[in-house]
């Protein structure tokens, strides 16, 4: 049974578009969840400010306070709260122009890839490492909710993390809607949890905060130093992909018009790029619980969730209500996030299976394989490691998320490369486009080099800078090599009516799919090779002969 899309279980509407009885599975559930294709005007009802509210609620988890708790007790609090910091401006500078596209044009991250740098099977790569991002940090919230469980019901870890992996399978299947609920009624009552033994333990023992900045870590002597820094930052900056699961929700976004560009603006700078505001914050809290609780757990434990907020909660609450409350925080919390991971990781593993294999298989079969990475991540310890993995994932994040959002500013807006529209669809674009795959291989590739101390100990805490350097500089230098000829291999789709209209905004105007035989939005169709009629988006994705596709054509620089 698919899954209905999350952003409507705010309201439950009705989709705009259905599936006719016994129509082809992935037509049934792309037109639930529009998962590999532009979301039409007709679908998308729900004002600005419901879109923000709803794509903020999903980033209530758990592996910001365990990320920053490493940093600090590693590093120190000086360090660890400058490397939050760095890290926190690299991500809202690069996620808002990909929140931006992601609103305007009403599509996702990788439909986003294709047409800035990559091309149609190009992002495929960028496709695994977004799947990557949800299965690792399913993992992480996945492995903390074990900790809880372990020290409230006193399950062992193996069997926690195979609790928590199993039970977000039927919730995934059957339980968006009451999930989604969910998020928006607990949202306010997580944030006084969270905030709430903050302000309590700063006003009932200022002395803590003093100890919290003194806090020199186990690797520091208590001064700041660049490497420890960016050390801390490279961890910090494994959340950078963060930004394609708020772009799943930005992508429902309403027209931008003159009447409501003021919430229009707002919604997308808060929900997009703006997550990292409260991403940081958490991360922050985390090294001053870190360093509250250490002298009793230890460095080991001093990073769990779960012992921070049950010492937290000790300090300010009756005992017999201390470990049931924080075991009930994190497992809400991580049931919030996982469920939103296993639910974006399947739709990229489709994404990707789809195009190479000109096949649709059925989303769930990618729910299961990104839970069975998961699980396998979380059977190994994965925690005792979070930094090294975070660490080194960083690097291939980095170098995807800075070459989208460089073709986005400079290649289509200052040197005019890159067209200025975006393009998803099969026939229009080029396989691969040398200018987003050279420069996501060359800088991903010299950064986990650096990582690995190939290049000597001294370069190995700059790996994240090289990384996010070399994509922001090959990214138009490629573009100016090849002279932006391989970004489009057409022009022109074969039908009359604009793209957009009088507004900038994807036009409303429908077709009929005469594959499918369903109604979708102009940008979501162009014109069938074969037959004088227009085929949707998906349906050339899996035409597997290519009877459909239009031929090749100049482009138009």
């Amino acid at each position: 049974m698919s899954t209905e899309p999350r952003l409507a279980e705010v309201t439950d509407p009705e989709p705009a578009q259905q599936a006719a009885p016994g129509s082809d599975q992935a037509v049934k559930e792309t037109l639930e969840d529009y998962t590999l294709r532009f979301a039409p005007r007709s679908y998308r009802r729900w004002t600005p400010m419901v879109v923000a509210t709803t794509a903020l609620g999903g980033i209530a988890y758990m592996a910001d306070f365990s990320i920053g708790a490493g940093i600090g007790l590693a590093h120190g609090t000086g360090n660890a709260l400058l490397a939050i910091g760095v890290a926190a401006v690299v991500i809202f500078v690069t996620g808002f122009p990909l929140a931006y596209y992601g609103a305007r044009y009403n599509i996702d991250l990788d439909l986003i890839t294709r047409g800035s740098g990559f091309g149609y099977f190009g992002s495929v790569l960028t496709s695994v490492i977004f799947a990557s991002f949800t299965f690792i940090f399913f993992a992480l919230e996945g492995s903390i909710m074990a900790q809880g469980l372990k020290l409230g019901l006193g399950l062992p870890l193996w069997l926690g993390y195979l609790v928590s992996t199993l039970m977000v399978i039927p919730l995934v299947i059957y339980g968006m809607t009451a999930l989604s609920k969910l998020q928006v009624w607990t949202t306010p009552i997580w944030l006084l949890l969270m905030v709430g033994p903050l302000v309590y333990l700063v006003a009932t023992d200022p002395g803590s905060v003093d100890r919290f900045l003194a806090y020199a870590g186990t690797d520091g002597d208590g001064g700041v130093n660049t490497a420890s820094v960016l050390l801390g930052a490279g961890v910090c900056l494994s959340l950078i992909a963060q930004i394609g699961e708020q772009i799943d929700y930005l992508r429902f976004m309403p027209p931008k018009t003159e009447e409501n560009k003021r919430s229009w603006w707002t919604a997308v700078v808060m929900a997009g790029p703006g997550w990292v505001v409260l991403g940081a914050l958490k991360q922050a809290i985390g090294v001053f619980l870190a360093v509250y609780i250490i002298a009793e757990v230890g460095p080991t434990a001093a990073p769990e969730p779960i012992q921070q907020f049950k010492h937290a909660f000790d300090a300010m609450m009756p005992s017999w209500i201390v470990l049931p409350l924080a075991v009930a925080l994190v497992v809400i919390s991580q049931i919030k996030i996982n469920v939103t991971n296993a639910y974006s990781g399947s739709l990229a593993w489709t994404n990707s299976f789809t195009r190479v294999t000109k096949r649709y298989p059925g989303r769930m079969v990618f729910v299961l394989v990104n839970l069975g990475f998961a699980l396998a991540l979380m059977e190994a310890d994965m925690f005792s490691f979070l930094n090294s993995i975070l660490g080194f994932y960083s690097n291939c994040a980095i170098a995807w998320v800075v070459t989208v959002a460089t073709d986005i500013g400079i290649n289509k807006y200052v040197l005019k490369l890159s067209p200025h529209a975006p393009e998803f669809r099969r026939g229009m674009l080029y396989a691969v486009n040398p200018v987003g795959v050279v420069a996501f291989v060359a800088a991903s590739g010299l950064s986990i080099a650096m990582y690995f101390h190939a290049l000597g100990d001294a370069l190995q805490p700059y790996s994240p800078v090289a990384a996010a350097v070399i994509a922001f500089v090959l990214t138009p230098l490629m573009a100016v090599v090849t002279k932006g000829k391989y970004y489009l291999r057409r022009t022109d789709d074969g039908i009359t009516e604009p793209l957009l209209d009088e507004d900038g905004n994807p036009s409303a105007v429908t077709y009929e799919c005469h594959v499918c035989r369903q109604q979708f939005e102009r940008p979501d169709v162009a014109a069938c090779r074969t037959h004088d009629a227009v085929v949707c988006s998906l349906c050339l994705s899996t035409d597997k002969v290519g009877d459909h596709v239009l031929p090749e054509a100049p482009a138009v620089a």
